[in-house]
């Protein structure tokens, strides 16, 4: 006679009473609190009248991005995937059709194939950018870690994937503009339940940044429709590029695919790079160590080479460690289409469940020390983390992040060619908050006072 199966248990229940002040306080670490503290379970966040499920196991990971991914939907996974579908448009960002033609035509940019063969491109055009902290470096100037790194990022963008169709200063206002809009996000957040009729501060910002946004990239769709030169940029291929029914894209169709792109090449290092600043000056340790790596693979004034980036191997296991402790993409929002079990845990159709890389990445009983930076746990050799999903910076499933290849190689690029010129020190020591908003990002400003390091010889 065969078994039954086994009733569902009931998630772990975190109490209103204690976990919202907590929430309110320190929410990054009341999440990894209460998920610690439920082993193998769903937890359900009690918040009122918004009551989530948190899935932080990663086996539950895996089953909600991967196994039966087709059951949890981005569409109307609460408000704040609506804003950002205002924002990102119903391209790569949506579901359905939608997100199956874009994925379809962006993806071919982003194989590892073609990453690879961007590396001189792109190892160029990074030079450049950082070369033009030299005059602030010897003049004693402060320059702000978060815009550097986006400006060099967003200069070699601009000239790799845009065919400079793209000025440097657009895809700064892009950048700045998304920044906006993604750290507006910050009070819905808060109170995901709200109506969208119930203003709260932050809506104004936002809808300026997505008019900001539009007023760059929609000109720049126009003109390459009217005079495009057919090049092989990612402007000329989505601007001759058709539906599934063989019809041209509409021009609002192609900025939300640019939006993308620019968000997929631009915004992981650009967030997860700021952090780095702060935190090798609290671990002079591993500050040396990356110093000495650079300084030996490196030479004043080089371009970083394919052969260099190479043997840049605790440079990447730096990078690796940066994402598992402040991944950009800390939260991941789903809805239930339908009745569903995870881990024994029943959850209806319409429920809201969260998923958060941030949590997952810092789980005691799958990390050794999950509060210290320690690069070494990615040291070639050594054993790799208990399951696939105790580690997933770029999420995962067919949903994963198309800048999965190129975060390595751009912040790897960036990284030595920065630390082979200059060393630093903060302006205001000391580690910066989180804020939490679209992405994870430091609350305050960190400004640098940079110094040359190692210029090239004069001939």
């Amino acid at each position: 006679m065969a078994e039954s199966p086994p009733s569902p248990r009931p998630p772990y229940v975190a109490p209103l009473r204690r976990t919202l002040p907590d929430l309110l306080r320190d929410p990054l670490g009341t999440l990894v609190a209460v998920a610690d503290a439920a082993p193998d379970q769903v937890v359900r966040l009690n918040l009122g009248a918004f009551r989530p499920y948190l899935v932080a196991e990663p086996a539950h990971v895996q089953h909600v991005l991967r196994d039966n991914a087709a059951n949890y939907t981005r569409a109307g996974a609460g408000r704040r995937w609506g804003r950002v579908r205002r924002q990102a448009g119903d391209g790569i960002l949506s579901v359905g059709q939608e997100w199956e033609e874009s994925r379809r035509r962006l993806q071919p940019h982003f194989t590892a194939k073609r990453i690879d063969a961007a590396v001189d491109d792109l190892s160029r055009a990074i030079s450049d950018a950082v070369d033009e902290l030299t005059s602030a470096a010897r003049d004693g100037a402060p320059v702000d870690a978060a815009a550097e790194v986006s400006r060099i990022i967003g200069q070699a963008v601009s000239r790799v994937f845009f065919g400079g169709k793209i000025s440097v200063a657009d895809v700064a206002r892009v950048v700045a503009g998304q920044d906006i809009a993604a750290t507006s996000l910050h009070y819905r957040l808060l109170v995901p339940f709200l109506p969208e009729a119930v203003p709260v501060p932050g809506d104004r910002a936002f809808r300026r940044a997505v008019r900001s946004i539009d007023e760059i990239l929609l000109p720049l769709v126009r003109a390459e429709r009217v005079g495009g030169d057919g090049g092989d940029d990612i402007v000329a291929a989505l601007a001759r590029a058709r539906d599934a029914h063989g019809n041209k894209l509409d021009e609002r169709r192609i900025r939300d695919d640019l939006l993308a792109v620019l968000v997929a090449t631009t915004e992981t290092p650009h967030v997860v790079l700021t952090w780095l600043f702060p935190l090798l000056e609290q671990l002079p340790d591993v500050a040396a160590t990356l110093y000495e790596e650079i300084d030996r693979v490196i030479g004043p004034g080089d371009v970083v080479g394919r052969e260099q980036l190479g043997q840049l191997h605790y440079t990447r296991m730096v990078l690796d460690e940066l994402l598992r402790a402040y991944p950009s993409d800390w939260l991941v929002p789903r809805t239930a289409i339908a009745d569903d079990v995870i881990g024994g845990t029943r959850i209806k159709a319409g429920g809201t469940v969260l998923l958060s890389p941030y949590v997952t990445q810092r789980l005691a009983r799958f990390w050794r020390r999950p509060e210290a930076f320690d690069p070494e746990r990615f040291a070639p050799g050594r054993p790799g983390w208990a399951h696939q999903y105790a580690y997933y910076p770029f999420g995962g499933g067919v949903h994963q992040c198309l800048g999965q290849h190129l975060f390595p190689l751009e912040a790897s690029l960036v990284v030595a060619t920065l630390f082979s010129r200059f060393r630093y020190r903060l302006c205001e020591p000391g580690m910066p908050t989180p804020r939490l908003a679209a992405s994870l990002r430091p609350r305050e400003r960190v400004p640098l006072m940079l110094t040359p390091h190692r210029q090239p010889a004069l001939v």
